[in-house]
């Protein structure tokens, strides 16, 4: 009987088999990867980092602090590290533009919004060529003040006043039982102790401020000396007070009106309404010496024209 032949597998299936053995025993063990590392065209685009939000309150050449934006006032400094004449310009929409000089060494001035609640644009200029200013910061601005008093209830660039004011404001309106009462003696000490200065009045330039303390040494002033003070104590001792700028008669002039909750009588001749501005003029009363035409003169609306209001 005749056998057949066995038939061998072939070499290279042999080896194949050996070799997917192999793999399967060192996948097993953890010596092979469970995942392929992906090829270049596989790797995620980085996303750019967003663009930094500016600060609209800075920039290279100015920076604001809104923070009392409620009481009617901002303050500015310039940042541009310059030597030049700096300003900043406030203007109410459909209003006019209020220019104040800015100091150059980045200390920070505090500028009242005195024209009430709405949209006002603020500049910061520097100065060009002889009477060239190009803006280097603009900013609109929603102001809404807490009351309308608000700007006229504290200190400002031109009525600047700390300790020394508040203290003798306080000494000197301490028997007041009103405001009204409180008016009166404030204004009788303006007119009492300051003297009026020709010389200073024929050689003050523009861009001039009222140093108070100096003022008070000194005992001696100018119009906006007189009012810059008087509406300092008033302000101090929380009474509104405004400082105006503008003509009596042919002069270029200040005075103050103030706020007052109760009626009174100042010098006995300017009656104080109660909740309603009156007019006050402390220089023309003192320079005059207190004469009856002064304060038929000083009570005459025709007599005095606003400019500006600080």
């Amino acid at each position: 009987m005749s056998q057949k032949k066995r038939i061998k597998p072939p070499v290279l299936l042999w080896a194949l088999l050996a070799l997917l053995l192999a793999c399967a025993l060192l996948w097993g063990l953890g010596f092979l990867p469970t995942t392929v590392k992906p090829g270049p065209h596989s790797v995620p685009t980085p996303t750019p980092a967003p663009e930094p939000t500016p600060d609209p309150y800075r920039n290279d050449k100015a920076q604001l602090d809104v923070s009392d934006l409620a009481q009617g006032v901002v303050r500015v400094r310039y940042t541009g590290g310059e030597d030049k004449p700096i300003k900043v310009q406030i203007t109410k929409e459909g209003g006019k533009d209020y220019n104040y000089d800015l100091n150059a060494a980045g200390f920070y001035e505090t500028l009242p919004f005195t024209e009430g609640e709405g949209a006002y644009t603020l500049k910061v200029l520097e100065h060009k060529a002889d009477k060239l200013y190009t803006p280097v910061y603009s900013l609109e601005l929603a102001v809404a003040p807490e009351s309308e008093f608000a700007p006229f209830l504290r200190p400002s660039q031109f009525v600047n006043y700390g300790g020394a004011v508040t203290t003798l404001a306080a000494e000197v309106m301490e028997p007041g039982e009103t405001d009204a009462d409180k008016t009166a003696l404030a204004f009788d000490y303006v007119v009492d102790h300051l003297a009026y200065d020709d010389d200073k009045a024929a050689t003050v330039e523009g861009g001039y401020l009222p140093d108070l303390d100096d003022i008070l040494a000194e005992g001696k002033g100018i119009c906006f000396d007189y009012a810059a003070l008087l509406c300092a104590m008033l302000r101090s001792q929380n009474i509104p007070c405004k400082l105006l700028v503008g003509d009596s008669g042919d002069l270029y002039h200040a005075w103050v009106e103030v706020w007052c909750e109760t009626e009174g009588l100042v010098d006995g001749a300017v009656p104080l309404a109660a909740d309603s501005w009156t007019r006050l003029d402390p220089t023309f009363v003192s320079n005059d010496e207190r004469s009856p035409f002064i304060f038929s003169y000083v009570t005459d609306d025709s007599n005095y024209r606003v400019q500006y209001t600080y």
